[in-house]
């Protein structure tokens, strides 16, 4: 997989300086952690679940879950269940992954579809979001020699107490499978919630992700249940940081499994739910000079129409405060988060310039518009530069609004 494989190649060139590098499911975990992007979530009660998941990935989609969970009705989870693995068979046959399978028919089908042979078939990155640890070796053993088409699972309600048997499932179908099987945990339970309980429940999870490193790919937060504790549902001119019962747990997750200094993990941004517009009761986010410069005036309406200057402001407020990636219900989202992802040329060169400083002290940075401090900002430098593998680099003249003109469908 290469993020922005689905562009032209001429595209690619006038877009980047650096263009991203591929990755297969089998990546190292850092790297998958950050490649995850905007995360799509499917129910699995599609019944062309195999031909969308390949869909949306030939659009840019690199990573997807498909819900067991809170998107089917109870009634319907064993047929939702049964469907899953179905599909995911399907899939695996399509893309190569399983018993005899050389990945051979994707790659033929990856030229037709105009890709790279380097850019690969092996896509996207799955995961089955389960209500019930015994659910995950069902999954496993119904995908039997099949399984390679699975990343991972989505642990939904995670505490202590409950992620300890869904992360004994996971270990007992890594081995039973020989595949390795990445975890994301879901935080969204009350006692993550409510202040009185909040610290003893996350020093306790942080302790349980610790045994299970390995195997831990990313933490997400389950903004939509959290909120729903307090009755709250957050409007779509607003970003979950004005909702401010939700945003102090999320600075409590980074501060707590979120840390650079070895102990934490990649938490990932919480859930952007509206697609579609209606009349606006606050004045638009995004300024129209940088559209205007650029002729883009258009496209500047098309995001406003579709409220997807709240997203673009979210996944801005996302990152400042520590997290990556973002989970999205709706393809349209994609493009929005993947071009906020792409490194500006600006910020690898304070980058670069930092982690060139190993002995500390402060520079003005190339561009002469800010300080580098060289041990302060390691951290976020060593992030960016991964970053810029996963999601390549822009050319000096590429703003955000040229990659939101390229990715955003019209």
């Amino acid at each position: 997989m290469r993020h922005f494989a689905h562009l032209p190649h001429d595209e690619q060139a006038r877009l980047f300086s650096h263009r991203p590098e591929p990755f297969t499911r089998d990546s190292d975990v850092p790297t998958l952690a950050v490649a995850l992007g905007a995360t799509l979530y499917m129910p699995g009660t599609r019944e062309n679940l195999a031909r969308d998941l390949r869909r949306q990935a030939s659009g840019g989609v690199t990573s997807s879950v498909v819900c067991l969970e809170d998107a089917v009705r109870d009634e319907d989870v064993p047929r939702a269940h049964r469907n899953v693995v179905e599909q995911l068979r399907t899939l695996s046959a399509q893309l190569g992954t399983g018993p005899s399978g050389d990945g051979s028919a994707a790659r033929g089908q990856a030229l037709l579809d105009g890709l790279d042979d380097d850019d690969g078939p092996d896509g996207p990155l799955v995961f089955v979001r389960v209500r019930a640890p015994e659910q995950i070796g069902s999954i496993v053993a119904g995908l039997g020699d099949h399984a390679g088409v699975l990343s991972g699972f989505v642990l939904p309600k995670f505490t202590e107490t409950s992620g300890t048997a869904y992360l004994d499932a996971l270990v007992d179908a890594t081995s039973s499978s020989g595949r390795r099987l990445l975890a994301m945990p879901v935080l969204e339970s009350p006692s993550l919630m409510h202040r009185e309980t909040r610290q003893d429940e996350l020093t306790a999870v942080a302790r349980l992700l610790d045994k299970h490193r390995p195997a831990v790919l990313a933490v997400r937060i389950g903004a939509t249940d959290l909120s729903g504790l307090f009755g709250i549902r957050r409007d779509r001119d607003l970003t979950v940081y004005d909702v401010r019962v939700v945003a102090d747990l999320i600075g409590d997750v980074v501060n707590v499994l979120g840390r650079t200094d070895g102990s934490g993990h990649v938490v990932t941004g919480p859930v952007w739910e509206y697609f579609g517009g209606r009349e606006r009761l606050f004045k638009p986010r995004l300024r129209q000079t940088p559209f205007e410069q650029l002729h883009a005036g258009d496209l500047r309406h098309d995001l406003l129409h579709r409220d997807l200057d709240g997203l673009i402001r979210e996944v801005v407020l996302d990152r400042s405060n520590g997290l990556v990636g973002k989970t999205v219900i709706h393809p349209s989202h994609v493009g929005t988060v993947h071009g906020l992802s792409v490194v500006s040329h600006e910020d690898l060169a304070d980058a670069t310039d930092i982690l060139a400083e190993a002995a500390g002290g402060v520079a003005s940075s190339r561009y002469g518009n800010k300080m580098n401090e060289s041990r302060p900002h390691r951290a976020w430098a060593e992030r960016t530069l991964l970053r810029s593998r996963v999601f390549g680099v822009a050319n000096e003249d590429i703003s955000v609004v040229d990659l939101l003109s390229a990715l955003t469908p019209s």
